[in-house]
């Protein structure tokens, strides 16, 4: 006897609920996989912010440090000029007037000195 369509409908059930199963799996790794990549791209994104940044947190470093170069150096020039001043007045007060004109000539050469490079480094600066 040949089978019957019930049975035959009942042998494809198992057949095709195996298909609708698989399909959903399907569609939940398809899912999966696209919020993957969305969360992939995001990451790609926040990469690229942060090597922007980071190039510009270097950028600011280097200028800080040429900052506090030039900084150091005015401060050593700066204690140069106060320490002269002071031989001057101790030369002075002493009576030591030679001293305290050879001491005052050589501030004002310093101070002229350091004026020039001062312009220098200026126009240095206007024109690369």
């Amino acid at each position: 006897m040949a089978p019957s369509r019930r049975m035959r409908q009942q042998a494809l059930k198992p057949k095709m609920n195996n298909n609708v199963r698989v399909r959903l799996q399907v569609k939940r790794v398809k899912a999966e996989m696209g919020k993957i990549r969305e969360d992939q791209q995001r990451i790609r994104e926040e990469q690229s912010k942060i090597r922007r940044r980071s190039g510009e947190i270097e950028s600011q470093l280097d200028l800080l440090k040429k900052e506090t170069e030039m900084i150091i150096k005015q401060t050593a020039s700066t204690q140069i000029k106060l320490l002269l001043m002071f031989k001057i007045l101790k030369a002075r007060a002493g009576g030591y007037f030679t001293e305290a004109a050879r001491l005052t000539y050589f501030l004002r050469e310093y101070v002229v000195k350091e004026r020039a490079n001062a312009s220098s480094v200026a126009v240095k600066k206007k024109h690369p």
